[in-house]
C-alpha cells in the first residue's frame, strides 16, 4: 500500500474513533445526526476508497434510506 493510501486510511480511521467518542456523539446529535449511520456512511466510503465497490453501494444505500426515511418524518417524530 502506498504512503497516500495509508494516509487516507489512517485519517478514516481517526474520523470512525471521533464517530465513537461520547463528546462528538453529544455534539452531532444535538445537529440531527445519528452517530451509527454516520459510520455506515463511512464504512461505506472506506469500502469504495479501497475499490470494494460491491460492499460501497450496500452501506451507503443503507445510509441513504434510513436517512431519507428519518428525514420525512415531522420534525417531531424525527429521531437523531
Amino acid at each position: 500500500m502506498s504512503k497516500a493510501l495509508a494516509e487516507v486510511d489512517e485519517v478514516i480511521g481517526d474520523l470512525l474513533t471521533l464517530l465513537k467518542n461520547p463528546d462528538v456523539g453529544e455534539a452531532l446529535a444535538a445537529r440531527g445526526v445519528n452517530t451509527s449511520l454516520a459510520m455506515v456512511a463511512l464504512d461505506g466510503l472506506a469500502a469504495y476508497l479501497r475499490g470494494d465497490k460491491a460492499r460501497a453501494i450496500e452501506e451507503l444505500e443503507t445510509a441513504v434510506e434510513e436517512i431519507r426515511t428519518r428525514a420525512a418524518k415531522p420534525p417531531s417524530e424525527q429521531p437523531s
